[in-house]
Order: C-alpha cells, then sequence, then structure tokens
C-alpha cells in the first residue's frame, strides 16, 4: 500500500505559519487576471472617449410653455435645432433654470397638441436660427466609432490574445488547446514519496526496483542489448496503493512523473483524445527518462470486441486507445519513457494493450495480509501520539480484508475519536470504536420497546451462540443490541488467520450462524418477524454459491450451472443452466438450509440455559466483547494458534468466495 509522506517531510513543504495575523498575500488566480485586464482596458477607453471629446455640452432641461416661449420672446435663444418634438439649442446668455449651474445650452420638448405655425412665426419674427444638426454634441467621426465599438473592439482583442497564447499562436489556436495534455507534470526532485512510505505490497516494490534501476542507469541495460519494457500494468482492487506504489516509483528513480486519468483523454469531439494522447507522449519523449502514469485504464482500454458504440472504429474512445497502441510502437529503442498503467478491472482490457511490446509487464498488487497490515498501521500511525496499550499486530489481526485507503481512514478515525474525547494519546479503545463507526456508522438514537429490545438480544444472542458451539466457525468477537445503520443489533465474528480457501464445513457453519438469530426467536417466542431478511439474503447467496459455482452437490457434481458475466479467458464464467437444472439447484439448495436449519433448532434447544444466559448479560450491559461474551454464554473459547488474541474482529461479511 502506497503510503503519504513523512511528517517531516510533509512540514518542511509546508509555510510556516506567520505572527499577528500577517497572512500571506493571497494569489490570483487566472480568472482574477482576465477580470483585471478586462477592467483597465475599460477604463483606458472611457479615458481616451473623455480626451478626444471635450466639446461636448450638457444641456439643461426647461418646460416649454412658459419658459422656452418666454425666452424666445426675450430674445435670449440664440438657435436651435429639432428632431421630432425634441428641441435642443443654445441661448444668448447663460440661463439658470431650478437647481442646474447657469449655461447656454438647453433642451424641450414640443407637446403634440401645440400650434406649430404660431411657433414658427415667433421664431421668425425673433430672427432665431434652425439648424438641422444637433447643436449641443459636437462628436466627431473618431468619438462616435470609440464611442460605440470601443469596448467590441477591446473585448475581441483580448480573445485572440488568450487564444493565441493558449494554442501556440497557430490559425487554429482556439481549437488546437483543447488538444492539449491536461497531465499533472511533477518533477524529479519535487516527488518525495519512496519506496519506504509503501508497506505491505514488497512483492510488487520488488517487480518495479527494475524500472528504478533502468530509469537511473539505462545506458547499463542498453550496452548489452537489453530492452526494458515499454509498459507496466498495476492491477489491484481499489484502495490497494497502485497510485502511490507509480509516484514511489517516480521519487524512487528521480524522474519527471506525467499523471493523468484516462477519463480525461475522451471529450465529446472526436479526435480530442487521440490528439491528447500525442501530446502527452511528445512531452515525456522530450523530458526524458520520464514515467507516464495512465490511471483508470480501463475507461479507455476496454476491449473492442465488447464495445457497445455504433460508431464502429470513429468512435472517440477507440481512437484514443488506437492512438495510445500507436505511440507505444512507436518508443524507439533506447528512450528511456515507461508507461505505468493502473487499473481494477485487467480482465477487460483490450488484447493489443497487453501483448508484448506495450503493457507487457504486469504487477498484481493483492490486499495486504496481516503482517502487511500491520506494516501500513505502522506508517500511518507514525505521527500519532500511541498509548501503550495500543497492539497493531492485535489491531492487524481485527482486520481482515482491509487494503490500505481503508487502514489509513482506520487510524485518521481513531485520531479523531480520541481529540473529541479529549485524550492525549490515541488508545486501543479509540482504534476499536473508530472501527465499528466505520463498518457499521455511528450508533443511533432509535429507542426500542422493551419487547423489541428482548427480542433483538435473544436474535443477536442466537447468532453468537450458534457461532461460539459450531465446529469450524469464526469466533464471535463481539455482540451488541445497539442499533447502528440499518441494524437493531449486531454479532462480530472473525478468523484467528486470513482465509485463502474456503471449505464446506466453514461455508455450512456461516449457513448456521445465520440462522441462529431466526431459530432463536421462534423458539423463545413461537413466532418470526422480518428482522432476518439479510441474514436470510446471505444464507441463500452462500447455499446457491455451494450447489451452483464451486461444486459442493453431489446431485449437480462440479459444473457451474449458475450464469456469470464474461470475464475473460481465464474466467471465462458459465451460460445459463436448463429449466431441469435450475429446478435441481433449488431443491440442492433448499436441502441445504432445511439441513442446517435442523441442526441450529436441536442445538439452541438444547442449550436454552446458555441462551437466556447470553440474552440476560446482553440486555444489562448491551454491548459484550470477546471473553465476557463466552462467560455470559458459559462456552470456553478453544485456544487460537496465533501468537496474539484479537480484541476486536471484523464485521462478519457477506458470502464467501473462492
Amino acid at each position: 500500500m502506497a503510503e503519504q509522506p513523512k511528517p517531516s517531510e510533509r512540514q518542511a513543504r509546508m509555510p510556516l505559519p506567520r505572527e499577528d495575523g500577517d497572512r500571506p498575500p493571497r494569489l490570483r488566480t487566472p480568472r482574477m487576471r482576465i477580470l483585471l485586464v478586462v477592467g483597465a482596458l475599460l477604463a483606458a477607453n472611457y479615458i481616451f472617449v473623455a480626451l478626444f471629446a471635450p466639446g461636448e455640452v450638457k444641456p439643461v432641461k426647461i418646460p416649454y410653455n412658459p419658459v422656452f416661449i418666454q425666452q424666445i420672446r426675450d430674445g435670449n435663444v440664440e438657435r436651435i435645432s429639432t428632431e421630432g418634438t425634441t428641441v435642443d439649442g443654445r441661448f444668448k446668455k447663460d440661463f439658470k433654470y431650478g437647481g442646474a449651474e447657469p449655461t447656454k445650452a438647453f433642451e424641450t420638448e414640443i407637446p403634440v397638441f401645440a400650434n406649430n405655425d404660431q411657433l414658427s412665426k415667433l421664431l421668425e419674427d425673433e430672427n432665431v436660427v434652425i439648424e438641422a444638426e444637433p447643436i449641443n454634441e459636437n462628436r466627431g467621426f473618431l468619438t462616435s466609432l470609440i464611442l460605440g465599438f470601443g469596448p467590441v473592439i477591446l473585448l475581441i482583442a483580448l480573445f485572440v490574445f488568450l487564444a493565441r497564447r493558449a494554442g501556440g499562436g497557430g490559425a487554429m489556436s482556439a481549437l488546437g488547446s483543447f488538444g492539449r495534455s491536461r497531465a499533472r507534470r511533477v518533477e524529479g526532485g519535487e516527488q518525495q514519496i519512496t519506496f519506504a512510505d509503501v508497506a505491505g505490497i514488497d512483492e510488487a516494490k520488488a517487480e518495479l526496483s527494475e524500472i528504478v534501476d533502468f530509469l537511473r542507469t539505462p545506458e547499463r541495460y542498453q550496452r548489452l542489448g537489453g530492452r526494458i519494457p515499454k509498459g507496466v500494468l498495476l492491477s489491484g482492487a481499489p484502495g490497494t496503493g497502485k497510485t502511490l506504489l507509480a509516484r514511489a516509483v517516480a521519487g524512487e528513480a528521480g524522474a519527471p512523473f506525467f499523471s493523468i486519468s484516462a477519463s480525461e483523454f475522451v471529450e465529446a469531439i472526436v479526435g480530442i483524445g487521440a490528439s491528447r494522447v500525442r501530446d502527452l507522449f511528445k512531452q515525456a519523449k522530450e523530458a526524458a527518462p520520464a514515467i507516464v502514469f495512465i490511471d483508470e485504464l480501463d475507461a479507455i482500454g476496454r476491449s473492442r470486441s465488447a464495445g457497445t458504440g455504433f460508431g464502429g472504429g470513429n468512435d472517440e474512445r477507440e481512437q484514443t486507445l488506437n492512438q495510445i497502441l500507436t505511440e507505444m510502437d512507436g518508443f524507439e529503442a533506447n528512450l528511456a519513457v515507461i508507461v505505468l498503467g493502473a487499473t481494477n478491472r485487467p480482465e477487460i482490457l483490450d488484447a493489443a494493450l497487453l501483448r508484448p511490446g506495450r503493457f507487457d509487464r504486469r504487477v498484481a498488487v493483492p490486499p495486504p495480509d496481516k503482517d502487511g497490515r500491520a506494516s501500513i498501521l505502522a506508517v500511518h500511525t507514525r505521527s500519532l501520539p500511541l498509548a501503550d496499550d495500543v497492539n497493531l499486530d492485535r489491531l492487524a489481526a481485527t482486520t481482515p480484508g482491509m487494503v490500505g485507503a481503508d487502514l489509513a481512514n482506520l487510524a485518521n478515525e481513531a485520531a479523531l475519536q480520541a481529540a473529541r474525547r479529549q485524550h492525549e494519546k490515541v488508545t486501543m479503545a479509540d482504534f476499536t470504536d473508530a472501527l465499528e463507526k466505520i463498518v457499521l456508522g455511528a450508533p443511533r438514537g432509535t429507542v426500542l420497546s422493551d419487547e423489541d429490545r428482548r427480542r433483538v438480544a435473544y436474535h443477536e444472542a442466537g447468532h453468537a451462540l450458534v457461532g461460539m458451539l459450531t465446529p469450524g466457525a469464526d469466533p464471535v468477537r463481539k455482540v451488541s443490541i445497539i442499533p447502528r445503520g440499518q441494524a437493531l443489533g449486531v454479532t462480530f465474528a472473525a478468523p484467528d488467520d486470513d482465509r485463502s480457501n474456503y471449505e464446506e464445513s466453514w461455508l455450512r457453519a456461516k449457513i448456521k450462524v445465520a440462522l441462529g438469530g431466526r431459530v432463536a426467536e421462534e423458539v423463545v417466542f413461537g413466532t418470526i418477524t422480518t428482522g432476518a431478511e439479510s441474514d436470510i439474503q446471505q444464507l441463500t447467496q452462500i447455499a446457491r454459491g455451494m450447489v451452483g459455482r464451486w461444486g459442493m452437490s453431489d446431485a449437480i457434481g462440479p459444473i457451474a450451472v449458475l450464469p456469470q458475466d464474461q470475464n475473460g479467458m481465464l474466467l471465462p464464467g458459465s451460460q445459463g443452466a436448463s429449466e431441469s437444472t435450475q429446478r435441481l439447484v433449488d431443491d440442492e439448495v433448499r436441502r441445504i438450509v432445511e439441513e442446517s436449519y435442523v441442526d441450529v433448532r436441536n442445538l439452541i434447544t438444547e442449550n436454552r440455559g446458555r441462551l437466556d444466559s447470553l440474552t440476560a448479560a446482553l440486555l444489562r450491559e448491551e454491548t459484550l466483547d470477546e471473553d465476557p461474551a463466552y462467560a455470559a454464554a458459559q462456552v470456553t473459547r478453544a485456544p487460537a494458534e496465533t501468537d496474539g488474541k484479537p480484541s476486536l474482529a471484523a464485521l462478519e461479511g457477506g458470502p464467501a468466495e473462492a
């Protein structure tokens, strides 16, 4: 599992806090810079207009009658100009009207009912000049052009400037910018993550050490005629550390690291993805030796034979895939560029990607085992103040199936839990409570009636008692009747060691434990409720897997009869069985469940006293850990065949699969 940088390294890269509220200057984003440039250009346009249009006069608005008519009769009107019913003109002397400043420019409106003949005769008698052009607007052609088109011209110029910068100045620069790679580049000296920050996947690190050595000293391999793999495919479940492992390779090699998700290549415009691939590999070749990391490769690398597009070979995803294949074929033998790909589903990748010469080396990144989980917890807790009672080996034993991301979340939740409780150090109780919260969710505030609470207690005690008394079942670690998530109560069980194969006896024990709650309710209360819904779904899925997938039924034999999706050459799945075979499968599933039901009912009936004792303890304490639960049920726990006994177990999972 790839881990985070060490605390000392993170602190060295973080800016130091400033004193007395002296905050560091806020960085301006590209959008802010564009807004500032646009504002500056518009301000320059306003100033330019003000300088080149000094003759414009602001007129005072006066009423037509009596002010305008009286000024004509007094001989104070020099000239006028009309446009429709609007009249603007100039007085011979400064005139003050209302609160306006004294001025010679005026403006008025002629009413529609005014006598134009009388007005015309009055103007003629007073020798008022009537002009055809506006009097109070002295704009020239340049001024009108600037006022009308200045802002538009400035915005167009700004757009052209930005487009040329983004596209490199070509004729199609604005569209060309879409085809540039969006990969994030990290220089070799800036990558702080190394193999020391990766734990729990030693086999994968060992396989990638050769890649690191080639990037450091490529001439040693080239001198002997060796050819390093062009592509390395990292495959594994989500959270196992594929991305961080790729960064560690770059950190160890000190090479530039180009990181991009496969989905970032694809756009609605056909050809954009292929253009981005070309640009990415061009940058990588110029920076060689370098590493190109493509995350979630299956987004574009899905097998073309299983495609659902209607465009044949012209759809965007297929063109992008073809371009990746072409670029990897085009690598020169002495070019030190390594392509790392990561995927959760290697079985659906196109065969052309996996042939020799492309992704010809495959590194599996499996979930960590118990020792690997302990190593990962050690990495994630090295910055936490741990109490003396914290045992990482015991904690690792209680988390089977968890990957590195889960364990990182567990360590963080434990630290938050300790902070809320105002602890000086993180204790083992903080870790166990954090694990319960992650797996089940926080406790609900649901208040049950006494009858419902008693029924839930018997239900969970039934699960626990069957798990304690059934040979081959996982040991019970915790029983609780506190509602969490969708459950009104929970029973934890987990093996002492990680399991790789699942025996038939263990699967039957899982079915019996799942039946324990329903049977306990039926024996004690004589009725059943809907509380066993998830238990029934779980045991049914296990029983159907035993019959139709794993060949654990003599009537069916070692034949896969349940329909499965196609999973590649090694896991081809199976076709749907005939109606008679399906009926036989149903009969066998019913037989397995009914046999288990009879065994569970006999077990609970014979141990009714232990069931009542465990239920009473649950009603009193609400939550019982492993030792108190076994003591309350009066059952002796068989000694574990491990060095340390876990104090908390993982949640009893769904149907086991080989």
